[in-house]
This record gives structure tokens, C-alpha cells and sequence, in this order.
């Protein structure tokens, strides 16, 4: 079962009661939990409480706290994407799987390609913020990551005067592996780095241009030209590799 996401106030002693409608509902009425069942339940402090539910009735929940401690159901360092939407389902498999992979959020990129126009990406956003809530629910992540506004290339390079680093996975003009940058430019606990994925039809002439003259190290995932949805899984899994087995310290 997933865990779910309460607030603190609701906490007393050893009880929790469950009262919100959204929690509720699917629990009551959509997985018709029963008493003597476990539940898991997150604050927004990232304290997890192992539980067993005590009493539903028609309006609430109250469980009995049988353990809880800091949830470590994140990563070391802070992962963000820049990424250029997809359209159709695409861009949700892409948003879940971020927020799966550990991503802090997903900054949605108006590039001079992109498959959206910014309309559209705008009305999206409410429904991409969900998705990283439902699919924070299901892996049992500590705090649910943030679907930002829509974005240019400028905004993001701009990321870099906050102490962000920035990388961007090209199809071309690229022969830097991950691997070589982060030999040259290791991770460390708490870095905060935006990994750019460009869209379908690839970054324009004058985006190269633009990442060579604000020095954004511009490298490659391999020979394959991979598609924009796999490329996005590829790049965040091998940072995440990266990292966790040589620059942990």
C-alpha cells in the first residue's frame, strides 16, 4: 500500500485521525481499509509513522502509532529537470518517472522546438503537479517535489547565481560522457544540479549557441538517438549512479 501524506497537527500522542476528504475517500471508500490494518503516513516534516488503523467511521480514521522516524526516502544532493514537454501521455510518464527517480521538481522549458506552445503548457501545469503527488504517494518518497512554472533557457542558466549547477544532454555537438564531467566536476551531499533535456526535434542552432557562450558543459548520452521520454530516465538514472557510488562524501 502507499503511503500517505497528512499533516502533523493531526498528530496526538500515539493517535492520528484521518479527517481530510481526499485521504478519506480513498481510503474508506476506495481501498476500504478495516480495523487491524497497517497504514503509512508521512508529515510534512518528513516524519513517517508506521500505523494500524483502530476505527473508521463514515467521517474519519484514527490509527494507532506503532513506530515513527525521519523517512530517508530521498536523495543526497538536489536533483532537478529542465526539459522541453512532450505532447500527449508522454510528458506524464516523464513527470512520474522524475519524481520516481527522486527529482526535487520539474521546470517545464519553452525551447525554439518545443511540441507545446506556452498556452498549453500553462493549463498543464495543476495536472503535472498531480501526477508528482499521486506518484510521490506510490514510491513512498519523504516531501512530494514541485511542477514549476513555465520556463525559458534564460531562467535556467540564470539558476547558476543561486549556486545551481547545470548540465545539458545534447544529440549533438557533444562528446562528454556523464561519466568524464562528474570525474572532472565531482557531486557532493547537498549540490543542487538541473539536468536540460531538449524536445523531440532536438535544441535549435541558436540554443547550442547559447549553452557554448554561458559555458553549460554540453554532453552526450551515448551513439543512440534516444527518444526524448527515455532520454530524460536515462540521464537522471546515470546521475543518480553516479553519485551514489563514487561522490557520496
Amino acid at each position: 500500500m502507499p503511503h500517505f501524506f497528512i499533516n502533523s497537527k493531526d498528530v496526538t500522542d500515539k493517535k492520528i485521525i484521518i479527517s481530510d476528504r481526499e485521504n478519506y475517500n480513498h481510503l474508506a471508500k476506495s481501498l476500504r481499509v478495516r480495523n487491524g490494518e497497517k497504514l503509512f503516513l508521512i508529515d510534512e516534516n518528513q516524519i513517517q509513522y508506521d500505523t494500524v488503523i483502530e476505527n473508521v467511521t463514515n467521517k474519519d480514521i484514527t490509527v494507532y502509532v506503532e513506530n515513527s522516524y525521519k523517512s530517508d526516502r530521498k536523495l543526497d544532493f538536489r536533483l532537478y529537470l529542465g526539459q522541453s514537454p512532450l505532447r500527449s501521455n508522454a510528458q506524464s510518464i516523464i513527470i512520474e518517472k522524475a519524481t520516481e527517480l527522486g527529482a526535487d521538481g520539474v521546470y517545464p522549458i519553452f525551447t525554439d522546438n518545443c511540441s507545446l506552445n506556452k498556452s498549453v503548457i500553462e493549463k498543464k501545469i495543476n495536472k503535472w503537479q498531480r501526477i508528482m503527488y499521486e506518484a510521490s504517494k506510490q514510491c513512498e518518497r519523504a516531501y512530494v517535489p514541485t511542477c514549476f512554472a513555465i520556463s525559458s533557457l534564460e531562467d535556467i542558466i540564470n539558476l547558476k547565481d543561486k549556486g545551481y549547477k547545470i548540465i545539458a544532454f545534447c544529440e549533438k555537438l557533444s562528446e562528454l560522457s556523464l561519466h568524464q564531467y562528474i570525474l572532472q566536476n565531482p557531486l557532493y551531499k547537498d549540490d543542487k544540479i538541473v539536468v536540460i533535456i531538449g524536445p523531440e526535434g532536438g535544441f535549435s542552432d541558436r540554443e547550442f549557441e547559447f549553452f557554448k557562450a554561458n559555458n553549460i558543459p554540453m554532453l552526450t548520452l551515448g551513439n543512440l538517438i534516444l527518444k526524448a521520454e527515455t532520454a530524460v530516465i536515462v540521464a537522471l538514472g546515470n546521475l543518480i549512479y553516479e553519485f551514489e557510488n563514487y561522490r557520496k562524501n
